[in-house]
């Protein structure tokens, strides 16, 4: 029996489908992208969720983002409902080994973890990037500190390289068998740290520093798609390897845009010709580069596939081409692709193919916000303005009084999506207490409140911004817990009210020209007195010691879902929401 394919899927973060030398930017420097674009079968009309947690929330469930319960990237709205069978899960029950490097984006705690979702190994960063809240204290994309199947453990180099590092590892220890290597880089997501000699590059070709960092981190990714691409060759894996290249939305920081979301290209500033960026409902903000080769599959070549195509597509693909079965009571909102990426005609009833990106980023999802509903070449925008890509793929000129008809027909197909994925709305997606005896680490990455508004990174948490609101829970046994309320982090050991002077993070001088090193520096005490816990029934108060590093509550708690609502008080008339909170169940 033939083995199966392995898999080796590379998702950037923020990088758009014009920020690659083979899209036609002739500023930045991708030599080993472009040249796997040569032989790679190319989607040229794939679509994600315009944001970084929504588009992994799709890949890896096959899913449209809002029914999964992913619609942020803060605010408990990005972590992945437990009930969903993830690719990982699928591809384990196939007999596959499974490992993810770098972000994960879809929960930093219990049961949401990527260990937890079907992968055996993974090394990764919590939150959406390097430096929030969840992450280890200190990281700055220089030897950091990462999540080892939840451990924190350190690892020498730049972020990227060790990613791309573990997972060639992981290739080289499962070659012998069928294996599943995701490779998701943080970069290019701000902040935009990267070594001087990757900026150096584009001081000169871009406007402004920022762009030449951005472009810089892009350049490090494909030096190191380099070597991965060497790694399978040298292993013998590349003819049965199933290799991606994806980014999971428009770009970020590739493209200065107008007030009207034109983009404005010239040197060093270049978008495809597409309107909007990051987060955007036109095509700059979730139309990405999609290249895939398995010459084994008959998926090579250097051809376009010119098909309509959506991140919810990307799971029951896989599963296709790697011939692993799908029980009958699972589902996808997408549909192979694996035929046409053959070079088979795509089937008689994709014409009328519908596909829907909305960008939401609030508390709870709202009808038409920031949507593209997506039909051969037309678009329809926020439900009332439309677009002919043939005509206008810069999308300048609303059609939509002349084509009434059109927009009837378009408006029809966004409201049967939105029956289709709106029914899992008031569904909540509680983090796991007492599930086993480790401890349950809550930030305020997850803190859910009506404006979605929180402190999600170590700077807001420096700068002691304040945040308040509750955390879903499940308490999954009984008993006597632990909550331990902390200003900061475990790991640094600072009291409650203590101030940071200097810096205490792990930024490398030695890499990084002193004028390019990022604020790291200091942190704002905070006169704190008080401190309160409400969960279940009961309510907690205390007031605090000033040189303790925490206010710790001892509470019983029975099973089942509630809301905890912890705070601290100072001398104003507001509530601070604890940036960390520790949760132990106790003997």
């Amino acid at each position: 029996m033939e083995q199966r394919p392995n898999i080796v899927f590379v998702l950037t973060d923020d990088q758009g489908y014009g920020d690659l030398g083979c899209h036609g930017n002739d500023t930045i420097q991708t030599p080993h992208i472009d040249r796997f674009y040569q032989d790679a079968v190319r989607l040229t009309d794939f679509h994600v969720g315009s944001t970084c947690a929504p588009t992994r929330a799709g890949i890896l469930t096959g899913h449209f983002c809002n029914s999964a319960g992913v619609w942020h990237t803060i605010g408990g709205r990005s972590l992945l409902r437990e009930d969903e069978w993830t690719l990982a899960d699928a591809l384990s029950a196939a007999g596959y080994r499974t490992g993810h490097f770098g972000k994960w984006h879809l929960g930093d705690s219990q049961p949401f973890r990527p260990h937890e979702r079907g992968f055996d190994e993974s090394v990764y960063h919590a939150g959406g990037g390097i430096g929030n809240t969840g992450d280890h204290w200190g990281n700055d994309y220089f030897d950091d500190t990462y999540f080892k199947n939840g451990v924190p453990t350190a690892y020498q180099g730049y972020c990227t390289d060790v990613f791309f590092r573990e997972g060639m590892r992981f290739i080289s220890e499962n070659a012998d068998q069928p294996f599943f290597c995701y490779i998701a880089t943080n970069a290019p997501h701000g902040p935009l740290n990267v070594e001087p000699r990757y900026v150096d590059l584009y001081r000169d070709s871009t406007p402004h520093e920022d762009r030449a960092r951005f472009y810089g981190m892009i350049s490090n990714i494909d030096d190191n798609f380099g070597r991965l691409q060497s790694h399978l060759h040298e292993l013998g894996l590349s003819d049965n390897t199933i290799l991606i290249f994806m980014t999971d939305n428009g770009t970020a920081t590739g493209v200065e845009l107008d007030s009207e979301q034109y983009p404005q290209e010239g040197p060093g500033s270049y978008n495809a010709g597409m309107r909007g960026k990051k987060g955007s409902p036109y095509e700059g903000g979730h139309r990405v580069p999609f290249l895939v080769r398995f010459p084994n599959g008959q998926v090579a070549g250097g051809r376009d596939m010119p098909a309509l195509a959506s991140y919810v597509d990307f799971m029951p693909t896989l599963l296709e081409l790697c011939n692993a079965d799908v029980p009958n009571e699972r589902s996808f909102h997408g549909q192979s692709i694996a035929p046409m990426l053959r070079g088979q005609d795509p089937p008689a009833d994709w014409s009328g193919r519908v596909n829907v990106c909305d960008t939401q980023r609030v508390a709870h999802p709202v009808k038409w916000r920031k949507s593209s509903v997506m039909k051969k070449r037309w678009r329809l925008i926020n439900g009332r303005e439309l677009y002919d890509l043939d005509s206008d793929p810069g999308q300048r000129r609303d059609i939509a009084a002349e084509h009434p008809g059109i927009v009837s027909e378009l408006r029809q197909d966004y409201e049967l999506w939105w029956e289709n994925i709106s029914d899992q709305f008031d569904r909540d997606v509680p983090i796991a207490l007492g599930g086993d005896d480790e401890e349950v680490k809550l930030t305020t990455h997850d803190l859910r409140n009506e404006t979605c508004n929180g402190v999600w990174n170590h700077r807001q948490v420096r700068a002691g911004q304040v945040s308040s609101g509750y955390w879903a829970v499940d308490i999954r046994q009984s008993g006597r817990y632990e909550i331990e309320l902390r200003r900061w982090p475990e790991e640094t050991g600072y009291a409650l009210t203590a101030a940071i002077e200097g810096d205490d993070s792990n930024w490398r001088r030695d890499s990084i020209k002193p004028e390019d090193a990022p604020a790291y520096e200091g942190g704002v005490a905070l006169a704190i007195q008080w401190a309160q816990l409400t969960i279940g029934d009961a309510n907690y108060q205390a007031e605090v010691d000033p040189a303790g590093t925490s206010a710790l509550f001892t509470v019983e708690l029975t099973t089942g879902p509630d809301q905890l609502f912890a705070a601290f008080h100072d001398h104003s008339e507001r509530t601070i929401a604890p940036y960390y909170v520790y949760i132990r169940r106790l003997p």
